[in-house]
């Protein structure tokens, strides 16, 4: 994937490289164990259909791994919706000249001189 891709995605607010380097990592890694999980799922089918005790006992271990897979994938969608929405703060902060103090009221950021 290139940056192409990802350049439309904050609708114009600028996003930071490293937050386009994350987010392409983490979207690889949830292709990769989506791929492994259509293969444990094609497996698991073949081995509920044959009948074979062995088969179907391996099963269970296969649902468990499978299962294992779509919570990593949810953790990191969850990650890369964090890390966006981060991003898409700092970004509109950057654009709006002021900051959100603690309290949440608006504060502005005051520029020293060096004399």
């Amino acid at each position: 994937m290139d940056e192409d891709i990802f350049s439309g995605i904050a609708n114009g607010a600028q996003v930071d490289g490293k937050v386009l380097q994350t987010f392409q990592k983490n979207i690889v890694q949830v292709q990769n164990i989506l791929d492994q999980n259509r293969l444990l799922i094609i497996e698991i089918n073949q081995n509920h259909e044959s009948k074979v005790p062995r088969n179907l006992t391996r099963n269970v271990g296969l649902i468990r791994e499978l299962n294992n897979n779509i919570r990593r994938v949810v953790d990191l969608y969850n990650d890369l919706s964090n890390s966006f929405a981060k991003s898409m703060e700092v970004s509109s902060e950057g654009e709006s000249g002021g900051t959100t103090r603690s309290d949440g009221r608006a504060g502005h950021k005051r520029v020293r001189s060096s004399d």
